[in-house]
């Protein structure tokens, strides 16, 4: 099995959001990514780092979807939810016309690992009710097959190790999310449908003297992507349909015109994009 050449490689960057928090992030609002708009790595030993959190703030126009290798966060959210994750689990919402959510480390938590994945919406759904969703742990599927395991978390998947589905039908507008590991000299093969784009963002190890740690692979037009892990390595796979709209973007608002973005931020000045519930306050 040989493997394929990608399109494009990014590097994450050293950054801080919320209170403080230190995060490799990768981030392209210009369509490279399309359909997907950014990915934050969470890693941190040292509770300065990371005990800040990300307090209450707005989106609209896109859904995340949180991943935890490690640690634990509470989210709580204009809708009325509260919830916790752990090592393992998942939280996803689609934010569409409006929400305000906080996500606060617990505090008995040794450490964070995770990650944050930004996916757009089609302009059709952005002004769609918010929604949300836990996924623990247990609901996602894994299949192991010589010395590589596919962890579905949204979506399904097919390759090499047979085929997998995840609790989440899709995410965004039928794009998928996989955690995968590779132990030491396996290899790796993923189905890709008509149009769809691959991503593999490596978080432990590396596939290639070209793609390591940090770093994340493109790949578009492809009916099969195949990778190899020499020394073994840990990535997520992200697989999706780019929407090729306009992308218009200030801060925690992914929208399709500068007039648009203009409502968001009155909308959340004037209170209209969402109400602040106590909890979150």
């Amino acid at each position: 099995m040989t493997t394929t050449t990608p399109e494009a490689i990014h590097a994450a960057r050293p950054t801080e959001d919320g209170d403080g928090v230190k995060i490799q992030r990768i981030h392209d609002f210009n369509g490279r990514l399309d359909p997907f708009l950014l990915l934050d790595e969470l890693k941190a030993s040292a509770q300065e780092d990371y005990i800040g959190g990300f307090p209450p703030h707005p989106h609209r126009g896109f859904e995340t979807l949180t991943y935890l290798i490690h640690g634990g966060l509470t989210h709580e959210d204009s809708m009325g939810n509260r919830g916790e994750v752990h090592a393992g689990a998942a939280q996803w919402m689609s934010a569409g016309r409006g929400v305000i959510h906080s996500e606060m480390p617990l505090r008995d938590s040794d450490g964070l690992h995770g990650f944050q994945l930004w996916v757009n919406l089609p302009a059709t759904r952005k002004m769609d009710a918010p929604r949300y969703r836990d996924v623990h742990g247990s609901e996602m599927a894994t299949t192991e097959r010589e010395g590589v395991s596919v962890k579905a978390i949204a979506g399904s998947w097919t390759g090499s190790f047979g085929s997998v589905q995840g609790p989440l039908p899709a995410i965004g507008d039928g794009a998928a999310m996989a955690d995968v590991r590779l132990a030491p000299g396996t290899r790796l093969a993923i189905d890709v449908g008509s149009g769809e784009r691959l991503l593999a963002y490596v978080y432990a190890g590396s596939l290639s003297e070209t793609l390591t740690e940090g770093q994340m692979a493109v790949w578009s037009d492809q009916e099969r992507i195949e990778m190899a892990a020499q020394d073994g390595a840990s990535l997520l796979l992200f697989r999706g349909t780019p929407l090729r709209e306009p992308i218009s973007h200030h801060g925690p608002f992914v929208m399709n015109t500068p007039e648009e973005i203009e409502q968001a931020i009155e909308d959340y000045r004037t209170g209209r994009l969402a109400t602040h519930p106590q909890s979150v306050a």
